[in-house]
């Protein structure tokens, strides 16, 4: 036997006694020694080394190869360990090398047992396998003393003579005696698996050399055969009249591979592969396939298990569904030709044009929701469509104050808005609309707007003892009509490092379900967001973010805006593409870009051509920034510019915005021209980064 080969059975062998630890890795486990990893943490201190050949359990100290687990979980010496590993794996004597040996020297390398063999001059006495015939049958007329079925009816139990003791024991081992099923896998060998606990490390033990269970399936040639992990998933998919293998174990794929190679040139029938839904599952389909795949057996990898673990959780949870699928994928080829037409007949351009335009009359796809800016509408080629709008600005600009406004007009119109707020607090928010609208009611009274009252004076509950009674009648009737008007249709999220893209989906989706109206849904603002990984840098979370809130405006058919920050280097530069911080995610993904600036700071081209440099446009626009931010009463000129519109057209509208009030008004595209500079006075080098600073405080 080549000790190599022996040694590669490791990661098989610690399967099929112990479990995966929940923490540490997928070559982590539980102790089979000493048990640890089923405490309260789960957290296996048992590794199995990258190579595979090596163990070692830094709890109790343990280490070494699959000759030593053997020797220390069997309780016998290293020469019937190695007799073991032989048995359980079916290994042969064919290298004279390791015929038999002798253990020569045991040392440690890296903290890991190394053992080196070497040979006597003795040949090895091979030692013949026990038969459990008489076993079986003794078991088998205790089985009405457990009612530990797993959902099996009795015929098949009795078909396959599977048995049960009360007080089993491992031959190879010192356990104490415990109640198992007892599940023959030849006459040599079985699986006993324990009735009375859950606990995986003890569950299954396998008697014998390993052997998949109902080999003899391979010689119907006729619908396929299923190929699943343990026993009982064979035995689950027999009773309800198919044709099924058990592994075994998943690593133990390799004794279905060989008995393919002894039967050579025989007929097998179709394979259909579908072990456990888990990562050890996945991992050895893979290589199953693969060696399917190099002889030329006709196999397909399909889940019958859908959402369940395994065979045995599905037909326990619903028999006739597990029923249903075993009988559709019983000739998988015909299975698959069917639900690859059913596939691409939907997909097929000619089927969609029988129902277009009824479709599209339906659908809320291409339905658009005016923001209520009449030529930002006409820009949008109506207003808002499903798909996902960034709008970005520097800071101060008031970003945050036109979103609301646009999600204001669209909810007096009746259309739902979600609002995720992860800077401002609600109250804050409510304070701004109220805001606006006494600016808009003593405009429509022909009253003063000194009136009208700001953020701070709506929320500050200290002065309205000092507001005239018409005042506090302004801002009542203000409130009234907000809350008749669009506060109906407002639904407002506070969050702080908590929301983030899933949160935003998950409340969508219920909002739908419970009102069955899709909504807009506002987020202020993106580069806040709760990042998805702590570890990951501010860029990679929030393209991920963006990428998320694009799938969430495409799944659910909603316009999804997303307010976001400017990189400071761009504060005196004109809005483009590369204004938007930390995210090429937010120029790919987004359908529409949007950036609002102060009027004026578009390059002057002909200020170009006569001259003007890079430090003299800079200081032109940080005037204009200057001038403009003055202006509190009468009005900023704010230039709104469509960057990217993936289905319509580019553009600019200009507003009026009114920072006391919360307001902004378009202006009448006819009537604006661009305002001429006013001229500024040079700054000199040593203020250049004060006056830097001064501006965006």
């Amino acid at each position: 036997m080549d000790t190599a080969t022996a040694k590669s059975y490791l990661t098989d062998y610690v399967k099929s006694i112990t479990e995966p630890s929940r923490r540490g890795g997928v070559n982590a486990y539980v102790c089979p020694l000493c048990g640890s990893g089923t405490g309260r943490n789960k957290s296996g201190a048992f590794f199995i080394y990258e190579d595979g050949t090596k163990w070692k359990c830094h709890a109790c100290g343990e280490s070494g190869d699959i000759f030593d687990l053997v020797e220390k979980c069997e309780s016998i010496d290293k020469a019937s360990a190695f007799q073991r590993v032989k048995e359980l794996y079916g290994l042969t004597d064919d290298d004279t090398e390791y015929r038999n040996y002798t253990k020569t020297e045991q040392y440690k390398h890296n903290n890991m047992y190394i053992s080196s063999y070497t040979h006597s001059a003795q040949p090895e006495e091979q030692t013949p396998e026990t038969d459990y015939t008489d076993f079986f049958k003794d078991a088998h007329s205790h089985l009405s003393e457990t009612d530990y079925y797993r959902g099996i009816s009795r015929a098949t139990l009795d078909r396959f003579n599977v048995g049960y003791v009360k007080n089993w024991s491992n031959p190879k081992s010192k356990e104490q005696p415990s109640a198992r099923l007892i599940i023959p896998t030849s006459a040599t060998s079985y699986t006993a698996r324990a009735t009375e606990t859950d606990d995986k490390a003890y569950k299954v033990r396998k008697v014998g050399k390993l052997r998949p269970f109902n080999l003899e399936a391979l010689k119907e040639i006729g619908k396929a055969v299923f190929i699943v992990e343990g026993e009982l998933d064979a035995l689950s998919v027999i009773d309800l009249g198919f044709k099924a293998v058990g592994l075994g174990s998943a690593g133990n794929y390799r004794r279905l591979l060989e008995y393919i190679d002894q039967h050579k040139g025989e007929p097998i029938p179709p394979l259909v592969i579908s072990l456990d839904n888990d990562e050890t599952g996945e991992k050895d389909s893979k290589a199953l396939l693969a060696g399917l795949a190099e002889r030329k057996i006709e196999h397909y990898k399909i889940n019958i298990c859908e959402s369940y673990k395994d065979p045995n959780d599905f037909l326990n949870a619903n028999r006739e569904a597990f029923r249903a699928v075993l009988e559709h994928y019983s000739n998988p080829k015909q299975a698959i030709q069917a639900e690859y037409a059913e596939e691409i007949r939907k997909e097929s351009a000619e089927t969609d044009l029988a129902t277009f335009i009824s479709d599209v009359e339906k659908s809320s796809h291409y339905h658009y929701i005016p923001t209520g800016f009449p030529e930002l509408d006409k820009l949008l080629d109506g207003g808002l469509y499903a798909g996902l709008y960034i709008v970005g600005a520097i800071s101060s600009l008031g970003k945050t104050t036109f979103c609301l406004q646009i999600a204001d007009q669209i909810a007096a119109s009746g259309t739902d808005v979600l609002i995720f707020s992860l800077e401002m607090a609600k109250n804050e928010l409510l304070a701004k609309s109220i805001s606006r609208q006494t600016y808009l009611s003593t405009l429509e009274d022909g009253k003063s707007d000194t009136l009208a009252k700001t953020m701070r004076g709506v929320l500050t509950g200290s002065r309205y003892k000092d507001y005239s009674k018409e005042e506090r009648e302004l801002i009542l009737k203000s409130l009234s009509k907000y809350g008749t008007s669009s506060a109906k249709h407002i639904f407002i999220s506070e969050g702080m490092g908590n929301i983030g893209a899933e949160e935003i989906r998950a409340k969508v989706e219920r909002h739908i379900k419970a009102t069955g109206r899709p909504p807009v849904v506002l987020i202020d603002y993106l580069q806040i967001l709760k990042p998805y990984d702590m570890r990951a840098t501010d860029k990679q979370n929030t393209d991920r973010a963006v990428s998320e809130l694009k799938r969430l405006s495409r799944d659910f058919a909603v316009p999804v805006i997303g307010i976001s920050s400017f990189n400071r280097d761009n504060y005196t530069a004109p809005v483009s593409l590369s204004s938007f911080k930390e995210s090429g995610a937010i120029e790919y993904s987004s359908d529409t870009l949007i950036g609002l600036q102060f009027e004026g700071m578009d390059y002057d081209d002909d200020a170009s051509d006569k001259g003007e440099g890079e430090a003299t446009r800079t200081k032109r626009i940080r005037k204009i920034i200057k001038e403009q931010k003055a202006k509190t009463k009468e009005g900023r000129d704010i230039q709104l510019v469509i960057l990217k519109n993936r289905n319509g057209g580019s553009g600019d509208v200009c507003f009026k915005y009114y920072p006391l009030f919360n307001y902004f008004k378009e202006k009448d595209p006819y009537s604006y021209q661009p305002e001429e500079s006013s001229g500024f006075t040079s700054i000199s080098d040593d203020k250049e980064e004060q006056e830097r600073a001064d501006l965006w405080d």
